[in-house]
């Protein structure tokens, strides 16, 4: 399995961001992961479509985008046309999905979707054809740093059934460490997404490890 490594800026020291994108970008991950919360959906607020057009100019990682904002139909233009590659969305927070991953799909970008931990994977099964990356929440969103629910390696298992032999990256977010990594990339996950332990202490040796931990 070719397992990609997103570090979430969230995790970072805001202060010297450019620096830890620099550091990350110099351990050749494969995407860059912002979060976005509107203090709404989620209680807490970071980031929008004008950071991201900032970020976009000191790097030219993959920007994975992820939205944990209500109603995000109104802003995915502005995230598009901030530079995102990929913006994910949560099934819990737009009326129309279908509608939604289209929309993002017209501008000429990926689509992903996102469920928090008590979503079923059911509400996903007819609208596979149109997502090229489906996020499994295991922790609740909006803050760092939460222990890994273990519940959901199960989720992953029956996601990882359940898209056998499409084209869709499985991508965990929450609790991600040298002990619970591998056991997400046991269950099916081949996209990690880490903050917290990405930006403590060293980051390249954090990579490294975290590399090491599932042998890629």
């Amino acid at each position: 399995m070719n397992v990609k490594i997103s570090p979430s800026i969230l995790g970072a020291d805001f202060g010297n961001l450019e620096s830890q994108i620099r550091e990350v970008e110099a351990c050749n991950v494969e995407m860059l992961h912002i979060d976005v919360m509107d203090g709404n959906f989620v209680p807490n607020i970071a980031f929008g479509p004008d950071q991201v057009k900032m970020l976009r100019k000191v790097s030219d990682l993959p920007f994975d985008v992820h939205l944990m904002i209500n109603n995000p139909d109104l802003l995915i233009p502005r995230f598009a046309e901030a530079g995102s590659d990929i913006i994910v969305v949560h099934q819990e927070a737009t009326v129309h999905l279908h509608r939604t991953l289209k929309l993002i799909q017209s501008f000429g970008i990926k689509a992903g979707v996102s469920l928090t931990p008590a979503t079923s994977i059911e509400t996903l099964r007819y609208v596979l054809d149109e997502v090229d990356m489906i996020l499994l929440m295991t922790v609740n969103p909006g803050y760092g740093g939460q222990s890994f629910i273990p519940k959901s390696l199960d989720k992953i298992r029956d996601l990882s059934e359940m898209t056998k032999g499409l084209d869709i990256d499985i991508q965990v977010d929450g609790g991600i460490n040298l002990e619970t990594a591998p056991k997400v990339v046991e269950a099916g996950a081949n996209v990690l997404v880490a903050g917290s332990f990405t930006f403590k202490g060293d980051v390249s040796e954090n990579i490294r490890m975290l590399r090491e931990s599932v042998k890629i």
